[in-house]
């Protein structure tokens, strides 16, 4: 089959689903990438792949720029011809499921997360509501990788509950991201915060529950990993990230090829996000390598922790209750932060194992063979 995925960066598809583009091949399917470049089109290529640019604005919602992305979406489905796409993030999901209702194309939207017009109601939440609810009429399965978005959608009405399919996120690859003894405990404990640098990933939240921590455990060491965002609405500038270095708040490490040996370096993973993710893939990374991870009570992220046994929830935006779930686990003696991450590898091993993901993919493939 010739097998077309979707969606807004070379990036994601390149690092979240390079396992399940690689199957494809092995299986003798044609695939082909459409999203806007960037660096990680070779890596695509390298995989086997055919890559074909897109010009998209992530988050930007001009009329013209858009209408322009729907264009440019159908015209390379109806050049391409593809027999099923597959399709990732917002508009993506929205401007294929038009284009392949038009051209009569079997298509699979995966909702990555909802995204800031989910947050709050008005003009924005509205207007995706009706897009989602003509771009997905036509579905053959909707997918989704968290429960509480999956019920939404199907309580708006904007799929049946007999065409939707809830993945474990986007799954893990449990060879490449191995389980890894715990770090030493030396004189400073780690913490890490692996993601885009925006506000609404928490992490303003996450400086100032540094600041509060190391008041009384000086030695804590806090870490981010990951790109600003300038596009983003919810941006970190480089002026801020700048100050809190200069001011021995955290140390900043950039961004990394190869996450695993970060993630293995740290104690423990933090993500206060109060952003609507998916299944935030850097919380899977983490516990796959066997680290504990303090985390919010949010849908997306709740669903990767077992409160108290793999880690600790937190109520999102709250700087007090972060603070205090970094210092529990300082104040934790190392067989007990073992234990944590111990329990945090099992509990990924046993429920967001990529071989499921690609499982149900592979499945869906059979249906649409079948009809």
């Amino acid at each position: 089959m010739h097998i077309l995925l979707t969606g807004n960066t070379a990036f994601k598809l390149a690092n979240f689903r390079a396992g399940l583009i690689q199957r494809f091949i092995e299986q003798g399917h044609r695939v082909t990438v459409l999203a806007p470049a960037d660096g990680y089109v070779e890596r695509l290529r390298a995989l086997g792949c055919t890559f074909i640019p897109i010009t998209m604005k992530r988050n930007g919602v001009g009329l013209m720029s858009e209408i322009k992305l729907l264009a440019a979406i159908f015209y390379w489905f109806r050049r391409l011809k593809p027999e099923i796409v597959f399709s990732f993030t917002i508009k993506n999901n929205i401007y294929g499921g038009v284009s392949s209702q038009l051209l009569g194309i079997p298509f699979a939207p995966n909702v990555t997360g909802l995204g800031p017009a989910f947050e709050k109601e008005g003009w924005l939440n509205r207007l995706v509501i009706f897009l989602y609810r003509i771009a997905f009429r036509r579905t053959h399965v909707v997918l989704f990788q968290n429960p509480h978005d999956m019920a939404l959608f199907t309580e708006l009405g904007l799929i049946p509950k007999d065409r939707v399919h809830l993945l474990p996120g986007s799954g893990v690859n449990l060879e490449k991201f191995a389980v890894r003894p715990m770090p030493e405990r030396t004189a400073s404990i780690r913490f890490l915060l692996v993601g885009r640098l925006l506000w609404d990933k928490g992490v303003g939240v996450y400086v100032e529950a540094a600041k509060i921590v190391r008041l009384s455990h000086p030695q804590a060491c806090f870490q981010l990993l990951g790109p600003l965002d300038p596009d983003s609405r919810s941006a970190v500038d480089q002026g801020q990230l700048d100050k809190w270095i200069s001011e021995g708040i955290v140390e900043y490490l950039g961004t990394k090829e190869d996450v695993a040996p970060v993630l293995e370096a740290a104690h423990c993973i933090v993500l206060p996000s109060f952003y609507h993710e998916g299944t935030p893939r850097s919380l899977l990374e983490a516990g796959a390598v066997g680290r504990p991870i303090i985390t919010t009570d949010m849908p997306g992220c709740r669903d990767v922790v077992v409160d108290g046994k793999t880690g600790y929830l937190v109520a999102p935006n709250d700087v007090e209750q972060l603070a205090e779930a970094c210092m529990r686990f300082l104040d934790s003696s190392a067989a007990r932060q073992a234990s944590l991450g111990a329990a945090s590898r099992l509990h990924i091993a046993e429920t967001y194992d990529e071989e499921i993901v690609i499982g149900a993919y592979r499945e869906i493939l059979y249906q649409i063979a079948a009809l």
